[in-house]
């Protein structure tokens, strides 16, 4: 054969790696639907996907083995079984081809159920019945029709259906009709469901062995993560918390009361360095003021008052943003009072403000900070806008809080800045030079110290739409 030498071009060469690359993106494109599709049906907690890891291994297993014993001992056994009577049957058959004709057959009729345990009758040479409809699965029909085919070679029905205890099979002679009755049991391996039966029940026993130690295992890694999540909330770690289960287990648990014993003692010492440096600076304050008070012309008493008024409030802001409000344990927040208190704020300060509150009022936070943060927010809101709308929705487990008002909004791209400590941006809600710039980063540090956040959106007023969401 002869061969061409002419070299490929480069379009040739890139037109064959396009063809080529082509089935292996897609082939890439069906994996990774493959992956998304079961990620999405696989369980998302440990104990379930634990389960899956044993359970499926044993599903596997035992199905293996039923399709082997199935394959190779029980199909077998029957067809041996099924070879034997008709082997019977193809005797009596002969013993009544060559029996003489003047002689009863009785004889013939005794043997058959004495010593081959055959009932047999001789019928009439009527034609056989109608073939019925075969069942779905029946080793015994395929193997005795098979084998009467095989060694007989006659006409013949036979009905496997019927009687559950009986196989009834009828073959045409020349001029009669053989009716046989054989007990299934010697037809069938019937007792294949005593095996089923154990490998059934096994894998149930097995399963609940399995269930009882994978929920003892995992039970002490369910408490690790309850305490971590309490603790990230600001509430008191569980009174039965220890160490338990797998080393593994037990040692993030130890290495999780440490820091958690660490992060108390940095807020105590942090704490207590903020409360000197509050009543020191607040003693040099109230001396500023006396001294003022004594002496000094009223203009200039006004003025410097002013000053230390605003150094004062920046102190206070400074100090609650450094202290956080973590020291303050858990307890009861009635919304619905709050909301009381926010409308009388809004008519003192001439502002339309409209509340709404689905479910229950009390709510489990650590009153003081969630009052901050709340405060902080619609009065954000109330600095900058005439109409102010909040709603509020205490779900099972969640609760939300929606604070919408009119005012100049802040576009898009500044919405995280805002959420800087000492940020105040020169346009839109920030022109005044009241405040400290902490009043946002307060509250979402004060929500996030609860597991939940705070979010900036487009309101329908035409304003800022404040989002809070805080796990309860």
């Amino acid at each position: 054969m002869a061969s061409s030498d002419v070299p490929m071009r480069d379009d040739d060469a890139g037109a064959a790696e396009t063809g080529f690359a082509r089935p292996q993106a897609g082939a890439a494109r069906a994996m990774r639907r493959q992956r998304r599709l079961v990620e999405r049906w696989m369980p998302k907690r440990l104990y379930a996907r634990s389960l899956i890891i044993v359970i499926a291994p044993m599903i596997l297993l035992q199905s293996v083995i039923a399709f082997v014993f199935m394959e190779r001992h029980w199909q077998t056994v029957t067809e041996r079984l099924s070879t034997a009577v008709t082997r019977d049957i193809a005797a009596i058959i002969d013993m009544i081809e060559t029996w003489p004709r003047e002689a009863d057959l009785s004889e013939v009729i005794r043997i058959a159920q004495e010593r081959l345990q055959l009932k047999i009758d001789l019928l009439p040479p009527d034609p056989l019945p109608a073939p019925g409809s075969k069942p779905f699965f029946s080793i015994l029909d395929h193997s005795l029709s098979e084998q009467i085919t095989r060694q007989i070679n006659r006409p013949f029905w036979l009905d496997t259906v019927g009687d559950s205890s009986i196989v009834e099979i009828r073959v045409r002679l020349d001029d009669k009709v053989l009716r046989v009755f054989a007990r299934r049991s010697h037809t069938y391996a019937s007792n294949t469901h005593i095996f089923l039966l154990w490998m059934v029940g096994t894998s149930l026993v097995l399963i609940a062995i399995a269930v009882a130690f994978l929920r003892n295992q995992i039970r002490p890694i369910l408490q690790l993560a309850e305490a971590a999540e309490s603790f990230g909330k600001g509430r008191p770690m569980p009174n039965d918390f220890r160490p338990r289960g797998a080393d593994e287990v037990r040692r993030a648990g130890a290495a999780f009361i440490q820091m958690r014993e660490r992060i108390e003692r940095q807020i105590e010492q942090r704490t207590a360095m903020l409360s000197g440096v509050s009543h020191d600076l607040r003693t040099i304050l109230t001396r500023f003021k006396l001294q003022l008070a004594l002496g000094g012309s009223k203009a200039d008493r006004d003025a410097l008052n002013q000053d230390i008024d605003d150094m004062q409030s920046m102190l206070e802001g400074y100090l609650a943003f450094a202290r956080g409000e973590t020291g303050e344990s858990p307890g009861s927040f009635d919304l619905a009072a709050f909301l009381d208190k926010q409308a009388e704020e809004a008519r003192l300060r001439k502002r339309a403000l409209k509340t709404s509150l689905t479910g229950s009022p009390d709510v489990i936070v650590r009153p003081n900070a969630f009052s901050r943060l709340l405060a902080n927010v619609i009065g954000n809101a109330f600095r900058y806008a005439r109409t102010v709308e909040v709603t509020a929705t205490h779900t099972r487990g969640a609760l939300l809080v929606v604070v919408d008002d009119d005012g100049p909004g802040i576009p898009p791209e500044k919405r995280e800045e805002v959420f800087k400590p000492f940020v105040r941006l020169d346009d839109a809600r920030n022109q005044d030079s009241g405040g400290t710039g902490l009043g946002l980063a307060i509250a979402r540090d004060i929500a996030r110290s609860h597991g939940g956040d705070i979010v900036l959106e487009d309101s329908p007023l035409g304003g800022l739409r404040a989002v809070i969401r805080i796990p309860a």
